[in-house]
């Protein structure tokens, strides 16, 4: 199966459900060769037609319909910038007053044959994709997943990475690019900064 915003930075892709919330990240537009996959609304239903296909499989739940208008667009972008902030802050996003932005969205708690309570997204339109976003959220912090989805530290990449290091120590989607590019800019900057000559 291919979430095809996180397949195109090639990167390890989350498990079950978080899986969706890490695809609308990689959507955003990252360097020269990835554009916005929310550019534009065509862009828009493109993705979010696959990405929910996706997730309708992982999560053995069906999936609605959803046609994105140009209003529900402005949502989905800005659901994906909640989600941005939510992750740079370490779980909180720092808004003007520093809170975290409402949530106000509908599920469903269904048990299951075996006896579980699953959380089943609920609502129309964007709400339904926001009720999903936050309850595979919430399902990933309870199986202590979520620390493990991060954004790239280099700025001009953000990819959406899931960290398998053993310590959850990652900072890179990719060690060999944005990793050698950081460590090669710094490297630079401090024989700079003690006078060093040579091309390097």
């Amino acid at each position: 199966m291919s979430w095809k915003a996180s397949a195109r930075h090639g990167v390890r892709e989350a498990p079950a459900g978080l899986a969706l919330v890490q695809d609308l990240l990689n959507t955003r537009a990252t360097m020269a060769y990835a554009p916005d996959l929310l550019a534009t609304p065509d862009d828009a239903q493109r993705w979010l037609t696959d990405a929910l296909a996706a997730w309708s499989r992982v999560a053995a739940l069906p999936a609605p319909v959803l046609l994105l208008s140009s209003a529900d667009l402005r949502s989905v972008r800005r659901l994906r910038t909640t989600f941005e902030g939510v992750i740079l802050a370490g779980g909180r996003t720092a808004g003007q007053d520093g809170a975290l932005p409402p949530a106000d969205v509908p599920v469903t708690l269904v048990p299951d044959a075996a006896g579980w309570v699953r959380i089943i997204p609920a609502g129309r339109g964007t709400r339904w994709l926001a009720s999903a976003l936050w309850a595979e959220t919430l399902v990933a912090q309870q199986a202590g997943l979520w620390p493990r989805l991060k954004l790239c530290h280099n700025v001009e990449c953000r990819a959406a990475f899931f960290d398998t290091s053993r310590n959850n120590s990652g900072v890179w989607h990719d060690v060999s690019t944005c990793g050698n590019t950081a460590n090669l800019r710094a490297f630079r900057e401090r024989r700079r900064l003690l006078g060093g000559t040579g091309g390097v």
